[in-house]
């Protein structure tokens, strides 16, 4: 009886199945078309989540974190050329966030007061060196080389990470997305460009003419 029965599923379940084979675009095969206004509908939600200027904020990040650091490894030590034995080794280089230079030293900068004062939006370079003199090796922490304009809402700004309330305290507007710098007062942005390498020969091809070119920047 039992046998019997699992035929007679089987069989049923074989009717029930039903193979359809649809051909077109991957859009309609999923049963549903693209339409340019459904498209215009995903760009809130694509704005939300990576915003205009993502990609400056991501790449000035990466460079104050790990390009300046391989910077300074192409170019770590610096040799005497009178004596061999006197150097000066870089260990380590980080940028610091934003702090004022005088008055209230060490407190944080914000954009809005390098705004009103005509001054940049800068932090710190610092280095650590090891040298040789007097016939010691001497270590020394955080010495002073120079000042790295600030992105705004790059993670060593003051408006990282902060909400539209705790932006509108410090005087910015709380759309406002970043990525640009405050240079003496004025704001600045660096603006992408995309160009073909120079000095690289490019081979083009059209296959409908069955011709090849090649074409060189220089």
């Amino acid at each position: 009886m039992d046998g019997e029965g699992k035929r007679i599923g089987d069989k049923l379940a074989a009717k029930s199945v039903k193979t359809v084979q649809v051909s077109g675009p991957a859009d309609v095969r999923c049963g549903w078309r693209t339409n340019p206004q459904d498209k215009w509908e995903l760009l809130p939600a694509f704005l939300k989540v990576k915003g205009l200027v993502k990609q400056h904020l991501d790449s000035y990040n990466y460079f104050v974190e790990h390009d300046i650091k391989e910077i300074l490894k192409a170019n770590a030590e610096v040799v005497s050329d009178v004596d061999n034995k006197y150097y000066i080794r870089y260990t380590n280089i980080y940028v610091c966030r934003p702090t004022r230079r005088e008055g209230l030293a060490n407190s944080p900068l914000t954009p809005q007061e390098c705004r009103l004062t005509d001054s940049s939006y800068s932090g710190e370079i610092k280095i650590d060196i090891e040298y040789y003199n007097d016939g010691t090796t001497k270590h020394k922490k955080g010495v002073s080389i120079g000042y790295l304009p600030i992105m705004l809402r790059s993670n060593l700004c003051v408006l990282a990470n902060k909400n539209e309330k705790q932006m509108a305290r410090l005087g910015e507007c709380p759309l406002d997305p970043g990525g640009y710098f405050v240079v003496k007062g004025t704001e600045k942005v660096i603006l992408v460009q995309e160009q073909l390498s120079k000095n690289r020969v490019i081979v083009y091809t059209d296959p409908k003419k069955d011709s090849t070119a090649a074409e060189v920047t220089s």
